[in-house]
């Protein structure tokens, strides 16, 4: 067995704010306050529940304020890295995707690994904040500005609303998840299908899942993964940030028997969001013309990709394309799909981004997935793992 652990925060405001007894929060606290980072990322609450905006911060205190979690803020942080903490040593939590992301962008020499320090976060999915809306107010029969806290929670969306004026006490109601995505909401697609669970490519993975019921409010299941993973665990102790007591080993088969259901769950959304699953070759070709033809070459999707590295100046899918060409889809697509083949994580970001709603988290899946089964590569696992198509060489005939 693994190093596993039940950690809380021995501060009693974190524990109170944050998710699980506050340990991912109390951890990243003790990094900055010891020197063991520089700076940390985390997400803080916008004027709801449905905004989150990324903050770099060397502030302690507003990472305390950024505690809890935020399942509508479906945020990919690599280039948040890349762009404004390249060159600090950084403590961020992760989900298994934004890990991912870190990874491969470390692959491609934007990011030095050894200074980022990530606390993996175990990941159900997350929401569209537009959607989540719609949902808060179609399902739940709440207006929604009115909830002042969200909870995924042993299958169910949990949902808390402020107390009414005239004293009334607050209100907290709960659905299904699977009753709620029958219905058309829900999680992401992206998540939906996502059979990554659980972040073992990060220091360290946390979450409720393997605490026993009537203590996942107060403690987090905690794995240590890495060598930084042990540095940031003995630092927050050592420091009495956190308190942590050794997890038993039906702990962590309980936690591994939560991601295996999961991704079962997974593996029939991604056959069920599939319509092309039994398309013929034909009609495949024409759903591809037909959702590809309405991009207008806004360069979102790339923008967002945590895996992409290119910049305009050199990126093949801006460079190769004309506005004036009259192709029936434009090259912008095409290289893309290929030059992501290999490496894409299928986060999602892409189609969240898309201002014309083409399903791209459905047409690069369904590429790179027999790309990556065909090279036997999981892109994002492992550093030391190069992307194939990087290590490709053309072999020209002698009559080429």
């Amino acid at each position: 067995m693994s190093k596993c652990y039940f950690g809380w925060a021995k501060d009693e405001g974190i524990r109170e704010r944050g998710a699980n007894g506050g340990f991912v929060t109390a951890t990243l606290v003790g990094a900055l306050e010891t020197g063991l980072i520089d700076v940390a990322l985390v997400v803080k609450r916008g004027a709801s529940i449905y905004e989150g905006i990324p903050v770099l911060t060397s502030d302690a205190e507003v990472v305390k304020e950024c505690a809890g979690s935020l399942h509508a803020a479906p945020l990919n942080i690599a280039k948040i890295l890349v762009r404004y903490a390249k060159d600090k040593r950084v403590g961020v939590p992760v989900k298994p995707c934004d890990a991912r992301g870190i990874i491969e962008q470390a692959k491609r020499r934007q990011l030095n690994l050894d200074n980022v320090f990530m606390l993996g976060l175990n990941c159900g999915g997350t929401l569209h904040p537009l959607e989540m809306r719609e949902m808060v107010a179609s399902l739940f029969g709440i207006h929604p500005d009115a909830v002042i806290k969200e909870e995924i929670k042993e299958g169910k969306i949990i949902l808390q609303t402020a107390a009414a004026e005239g004293g009334e006490a607050s209100e907290e109601k709960a659905l299904r998840i699977d009753d709620v995505e029958e219905q058309g909401f829900g999680r992401r697609d992206a998540c939906k299908a996502c059979t990554t669970k659980i972040p073992v490519m990060a220091d360290l993975a946390c979450g409720n899942w393997g605490v026993p019921p009537e203590e996942s409010n107060r403690k987090t299941f905690v794995e240590v993964l890495t060598a930084k993973g042990e540095r940031l665990l003995r630092n927050a102790v050592e420091g009495g940030f956190v308190e942590v007591e050794p997890a038993p080993e039906e702990a962590l088969k309980a936690r591994d028997r939560t991601a295996a259901f999961m991704q079962r769950l997974a593996s029939r959304w991604k056959e069920r969001l599939d319509p092309l699953r039994n398309a013929t070759r034909k009609e495949r070709f024409d759903f591809y013309i037909g959702v590809l033809r309405r991009c207008i070459h806004c360069g979102a999707c790339k923008e967002v990709c945590p895996v992409c590295a290119c910049v305009d100046e050199d990126a093949k899918c801006m460079a190769l394309y004309d506005e004036t060409d009259d192709h029936i889809i434009s090259l912008f697509n095409c290289i893309r799909i290929l030059h992501l083949m290999d490496s894409c994580i299928q986060c999602g970001q892409c189609e969240d981004v898309c201002p014309v709603d083409i399903p791209l988290t459905l047409i690069h899946r369904r590429f790179s997935e027999r790309m990556q089964r065909k090279l036997g590569y999981t892109p994002g696992m492992d550093v030391s793992e190069k992307p194939p198509l990087h290590e490709t060489a053309l072999i020209w005939g002698e009559e080429a």
